[in-house]
């Protein structure tokens, strides 16, 4: 079993910063896809940011140029670092990672998700 752990979370002014971490735990071979969604209420969970084994990234053009997704291959960590940000951000955030378990199992998890607030 695998345990993802984020942190990071909370309420800041619109132009302020946050970094997001997502900490996984447990019986891990290797990680594939390491991801950051969020979820407004009344929406659908959008991909913000990804961030593959070999380091390719990709973001959703609402947030290009103002978060930067980064990973820890050692300590099985992805990082979400967010700059600038603006009231339409303000979100509850879910990391998500596929990984292999013992067993060549292939499983995707997710966090238990942290609110973001962007407000003045």
């Amino acid at each position: 079993q695998v345990q993802l752990v984020e942190s990071g979370g909370g309420l800041v002014q619109p132009g302020g910063s946050l970094r997001l971490s997502c900490a996984a735990s447990g019986s891990i071979v290797s990680i594939y896809r390491m991801a950051w969604y969020r979820q407004a209420p009344g929406t659908q969970r959008e991909l913000v940011a990804v961030i593959t084994s070999d380091g390719n990234t990709n973001y959703a053009d609402s947030v290009k140029g103002r978060f930067t997704i980064s990973r820890d291959n050692v300590k099985n960590t992805v990082y979400l670092q967010m700059n600038n940000l603006k009231p339409e951000d303000t979100a509850v955030y879910y990391c998500n990672v596929v990984l292999m378990e013992p067993g060549k199992l292939i499983r995707n998890y997710w966090g238990q998700g942290t609110q973001v607030t962007v407000s003045s």
